[in-house]
């Protein structure tokens, strides 16, 4: 199985793919793929990496993933027992080359031109998850009449952002696999010690090289991603159990010292551990 690029299975001479993935956990490998993924999480939580941005997700969630848009699951295996999602997946090409340019969809512009940084929805995500279960037992013809009713519901919903910065360029495979091979020892060590010689032996490059390849592939340095990773799960320690000490959490995700944890804290959340645990 390729990674990145990964391809989606489809039928021949279908346009739009309805796909379910109910496990234990999501699948967890860095990857992108041509069509425009759009999906429902119905049960489930943990982290969302989305281009050069660190999301969480949770169960209720609408997300809207672009075309060729780098993006992994990591499901929180410390709180579930089983990940559902269902998703729909299509390209502007699916319905015949020149279907979505037709004036009869000119609604649609601002939705494609979100959809290349992935966003997630923020109202009207009951009215969404409504079709989208109801999509479990329809026939082709429903489900894509259920998809334009999806679109025309989105479109009109209030939105967050999921990522700043996409890399313009297409992952080769063996690029893919070496991104692939920093997120994945990233994501599985980021409460460790991390230092530039181990994370640029994991690339196969020199400490140099790696520093740019990564900060031309996300807009950011390495270690500013990890610090953002690690705050990111602090945050959910930070909500889900008040009796843990702010020290124990910072030491937990990876931070050396508690000042250290504080000052990049607020550099990444604008406000303090304390303020964010109070207001959580």
């Amino acid at each position: 199985m390729k990674v990145l690029p990964f391809q989606i299975p489809k039928t021949h001479n279908i346009g739009l793919i309805y796909q379910e993935d109910c496990e234990q956990y999501f699948y967890d490998k860095l990857h992108q793929h041509e069509e425009i993924q759009l999906s429902v999480i119905v049960k489930g939580e943990g982290t969302l990496i989305v281009g050069d941005t660190i999301n969480k997700y949770e169960s209720g969630d609408v997300l809207v993933l672009g075309s060729n848009l780098p993006h992994v699951f990591k499901s929180d295996a410390s709180k579930i027992n089983e990940s559902f999602m269902i998703s729909l997946f299509f390209t502007k090409d699916s319905f015949g080359k020149d279907f979505f340019l037709l004036d009869d969809f000119i609604e649609l512009i601002p939705f494609f031109e979100k959809s290349v940084i992935g966003f997630k929805l923020s109202t009207y995500k009951e009215e969404v998850i409504n079709l989208f279960l109801s999509l479990q037992k329809a026939t082709n013809l429903e489900r894509f009449i259920g998809l334009l009713q999806i679109l025309k519901i989105i479109i009109d919903a209030e939105t967050k952002e999921l990522a700043s910065f996409i890399y313009p360029k297409k992952y080769t495979d063996n690029e893919g696999k070496r991104m692939r091979d920093i997120m994945d020892f990233t994501i599985n060590h980021f409460n460790k010690n991390i230092d530039l010689y181990e994370i640029s032996e994991k690339a196969n490059m020199t400490p140099n090289a790696f520093c740019r390849y990564f900060k031309q592939r996300t807009n950011k340095t390495y270690f500013t991603f990890l610090n953002e990773l690690r705050i990111e799960n602090a945050c959910k320690l930070l909500s889900s159990d008040k009796s843990m000490a702010i020290s124990e959490i910072a030491y937990q995700c990876g931070f050396n010292n508690l000042s250290n944890f504080n000052r990049k804290f607020k550099e990444v959340k604008s406000m303090s551990p304390s303020i964010f645990r109070k207001n959580n």
